[in-house]
């Protein structure tokens, strides 16, 4: 006697409940992960970006400084050379 196979159609009739009990909650876990995720890599990224942006104007002001003395010791070495003639 062949053993007793039931019909697919069954088989997924009766499958189809359980899996949508097991897949909802794994897609839905999948999901807040995601967004959670993003959400880190989100803040990460901006607070990067106002590293960079304080680093970026740190050099800004370093090299507007330096350059502002360079000016006054010129002016001043011009201003000695002429007083001196």
């Amino acid at each position: 006697m062949p053993p007793v196979v039931p019909p697919p159609f069954l088989v997924g009739l009766v499958a189809a409940p359980l899996v949508k009990r097991v897949a909802k909650p794994l897609v839905r876990g999948i999901i807040k992960t995601s967004i959670g995720l993003t959400l880190e890599v989100r803040r990460a990224a901006i607070e990067a970006g106002e590293e960079i942006q304080g680093i970026t104007s740190q050099v800004a002001a370093e090299k507007l400084a330096s350059s502002a003395r360079t000016r006054r010791v010129e002016a001043g070495g011009e201003a000695t050379a002429q007083a001196a003639r």
